[in-house]
């Protein structure tokens, strides 16, 4: 059971225009937005990301699968089971986002990322030259190395609140790994 307020019409009033954005994209309003819109700004914070990342240089795909990484990493099995649906929505088969969770593509670029993305989740971005450069020699540019690292950084937030606050699963289930 969540620790937080789940129905939205005890929600803030602040937040009712996000959400319904959120339910119009989705067709349902997922547990996650309900859970972060107890906070009209972080809310907006975190539907702004979803969107200026979605249209970023990386492509839904890998995103998806950088998501799916570190949910994995994080036992976020909100996330996993949501970015898992998404990835498949983005062009991604099951295997892939089953070989994904674990951190591993048969596509080059795509495991350099996923490589990357768990280096800086696990080791709390303490990561050195020779890890971007790997990243560089996969075909990466400053531009891609940053949006990774915006990823990384909305993963964890909505891992985090996730977890911690024990948001109920609404999509389906996918067993970490």
């Amino acid at each position: 059971m969540s620790r937080v307020n789940l129905e939205s019409n005890q929600l803030p009033a602040a937040s009712q225009p996000l959400l319904a954005q959120i339910h119009q994209a989705f067709g349902a309003t997922p547990n996650m937005f309900k859970a972060v819109a107890n906070s009209p700004a972080a809310l907006q914070s975190m539907w702004s990301a979803f969107g200026a990342l979605g249209r970023g240089s990386l492509g839904a795909r890998l995103g998806e699968q950088i998501a799916v990484a570190i949910a994995n990493r994080n036992r976020c099995e909100y996330c996993l089971a949501a970015h898992t649906v998404l990835g498949q929505n983005a062009g991604a088969s099951p295997a892939e986002m089953a070989a994904a969770q674990v951190g591993q593509s048969a596509d080059a670029r795509t495991a350099a990322a996923l490589a990357f993305a768990l280096k800086v989740v696990e080791q709390r971005a303490q990561v050195g030259a020779a890890d971007v450069e790997q990243l560089r020699s996969a075909g990466f540019g400053d531009a891609q190395i940053v949006e990774i690292m915006a990823h990384v950084a909305l993963n964890l937030f909505t891992n985090y609140v996730n977890v911690a606050l024990d948001v109920p699963v609404d999509f389906p289930a996918v067993a970490l790994k």
